[in-house]
């Protein structure tokens, strides 16, 4: 596997490099390494490996990108240089709206079986305009324009030292969203599989519909129960959906290259 700042991988895994991969992209102000918690449940068919951006975690002292296009030219960029074995792209909320945009520039790379985009609006609808309300917002107005989408732990929300440790990724996020321009391209040629929870506040069915044009075959849509962050309690909701596209991933290239051989 070729080692890259990009990403975070768990250490406790054992035995050799799984057939498949799938990057996880986090939710704004997320922590990629929560994604890690996943491996057990997607041995023995693929490994997680978690999107850290520059500025964020280990990489704190790079410059962070300026906007959500810059950031998808380099995780691009390095998952193209670590494509050896197929691939998925995972992403929730913000975390979707950029591995769409990562799936835009991968489109056609081999071994890029699909994207799985949760918790997100089509990217066509995006920004929203509370995001973009929320976004120009500081302080306590900042966090009580956030508390709408959840995830934030009350002891965040109660204590300002803690917002003040801890918040500047998350606006720096919300910013970047708001600053986000939607432009039409050709659709996707991989498979797109939309990932929400029945509750999420923000959501809606009609907000998912126009997904369908950023893929040349119909989206699968998937509801489970929950609100906006349904895994949280429950990260089989999306293990479930991850290992069984990862195999089928795996069992279609082993088909392709036999073919290549035969001929």
């Amino acid at each position: 596997m070729v080692a890259s700042p990009w990403f975070l991988t768990s250490e406790t895994t054992a035995g050799p490099d799984p057939a498949a991969r799938v990057y996880c992209f986090p939710h704004a102000g997320g922590n990629p390494r929560t994604f890690l918690d996943w491996q057990p449940a997607m041995e023995p068919d693929a490994r997680i490996l978690a999107v850290c951006p520059p500025g964020r975690g280990h990489r704190f002292r790079e410059p962070a990108p300026a906007s959500l296009a810059e950031l998808a030219d380099g995780a691009a960029t390095a998952i193209t240089l670590a494509a050896d074995r197929p691939f998925l792209l995972f992403g929730h909320s913000f975390g979707a709206a950029l591995a769409f945009e990562v799936a835009r520039r991968l489109d056609g790379i081999r071994g890029f079986a699909g994207l799985v985009a949760s918790g997100c609006s089509a990217p066509s609808l995006l920004p929203t305009p509370r995001v973009v309300e929320a976004a120009a917002l500081e302080g306590r107005a900042f966090t009580e324009a956030v508390r709408f989408f959840g995830g934030l732990p009350p002891e965040v929300i109660e204590d300002e030292a803690v917002q003040e440790l801890l918040l500047p990724h998350l606006k720096a996020d919300f910013r970047m969203v708001a600053g986000y321009r939607y432009a039409p391209d050709t659709p996707l040629t991989v498979p797109l599989t939309l990932l929400n929870g029945t509750d999420d506040p923000h959501v809606s069915p009609a907000a998912l519909g126009p997904w369908a044009h950023e893929c040349a075959a119909e989206p699968e849509l998937r509801w489970t129960p929950g609100g906006h962050f349904y895994f949280e309690d429950r990260p089989d909701a999306v293990t479930a959906v991850l290992r069984p596209l990862a195999r089928a991933a795996s069992a279609a290239t082993r088909s392709g290259d036999e073919y290549v051989e035969l001929i």
